[in-house]
């Protein structure tokens, strides 16, 4: 199955990547959607909690099943506190669109929200952390021959944690 995963520039927050070198201004979150819903079996796309309202009404208007995708939470342990900020910035939602249904592995089922603190100079402002990645993959229903499509690439962390995530999955299964 063709997975993407998008952690783009949240709406009205582009102008602070202009120095990475595939800036390309605001990202269109409804051709995003659209796109992503048309050509992909499954999908997570992050978003700031601020611009959330914007992003789902955008995708009320653009997809065809708005109703396709659930919003989960990552929330942050250690979050950048910000000067002149009085209520921090310390969840981030995450919309996902299942590719199938989650494997549920001896009893364990996921939740719909993640806590682990945020990472410390990877190189960009909101490189995601590997565990959350890793229970992106997850919740989406992710196998390891699935091809993964990380559409804004920025550090290539989500490329590696795919990569260890997948590596982490075969290591353990056994052939029928």
């Amino acid at each position: 199955m063709k997975i993407a995963y998008a952690d783009p520039p949240y709406p009205g927050c582009a102008h602070l990547y202009r120095d990475h070198p595939d800036f390309d201004g605001e990202v269109d979150h409804a051709v995003l959607l659209s796109n992503m819903n048309r050509i992909y079996d499954g999908w997570c796309l992050h978003t700031g909690s601020v611009a959330l309202a914007q992003v789902l009404r955008t995708a009320d208007r653009v997809l065809n099943d708005p109703d396709c995708f659930r919003i989960m939470a990552w929330t942050k342990p250690f979050a950048a506190f910000k000067a002149n900020v009085s209520v921090a910035y310390a969840w981030e939602p995450v919309l996902v669109k299942a590719a199938r249904k989650p494997v549920v592995k001896q009893g364990m089922t996921y939740r719909d929200w993640i806590a682990e603190s945020i990472t410390l100079k990877r190189g960009l402002t909101g490189a995601k952390p590997e565990r959350v990645c890793h229970w992106l993959f997850e919740v989406m229903g992710c196998e390891p021959g699935d091809e993964l499509f990380d559409l804004f690439p920025g550090t290539g962390a989500v490329t590696d944690a795919w990569q260890t995530w997948c590596s982490q999955r075969t290591l353990f299964e056994v052939p029928a």
